[in-house]
């Protein structure tokens, strides 16, 4: 079963459709795309300042631990911890980026993929939006 976040831009467009294709579905759980490919996932997420943390975290951890006398080992452990955690927390890690740029939590949707998700969410949102007449816009 995955769970789904659902969040709204800031400015949303006033029609119903236009708005539903805005939304951002963030998915909870562990990821291991973003563990495996933390920088990428950054990147193609657009995370940026969550970016500039890792890679700082990336350069100051081993060089602090360097200069503490740790091993190589060590030292490769904290990084896969680095990267485990960052699984752990991409969907919090997403979740806070949008809320801190002015997306709007919308609601939470569970299902067997992520069409179903999206099928339910949308089954229960759409008929509560108010319909735009012709010429209004």
């Amino acid at each position: 079963m995955l769970s789904f976040t659902v969040y709204e831009p800031p400015e949303p467009p006033a029609d119903r459709l236009d708005r539903a294709e805005s939304f951002a579905f963030v998915k909870e759980g562990f990821s291991w795309v973003a563990a495996a490919f933390t920088p990428v996932w950054l990147i193609v997420n657009r995370l940026w300042l969550v970016l500039v943390l890792y890679l700082s975290a990336v350069v100051l951890l081993p060089a602090a631990l360097t200069l503490m006398g740790v091993g190589q080992r060590p030292i490769a452990y904290v990084m896969i911890a680095l990267h485990l955690l960052i699984g752990l927390e991409a969907d919090t890690l997403r979740t806070w980026t949008l809320e801190r740029t002015g997306w709007h939590f919308v609601g939470t949707v569970n299902g067997r993929n992520v069409d179903e998700c999206e099928r339910r969410f949308f089954e229960d949102w759409l008929p509560r939006q108010p319909l735009i007449e012709p010429g209004a816009l």
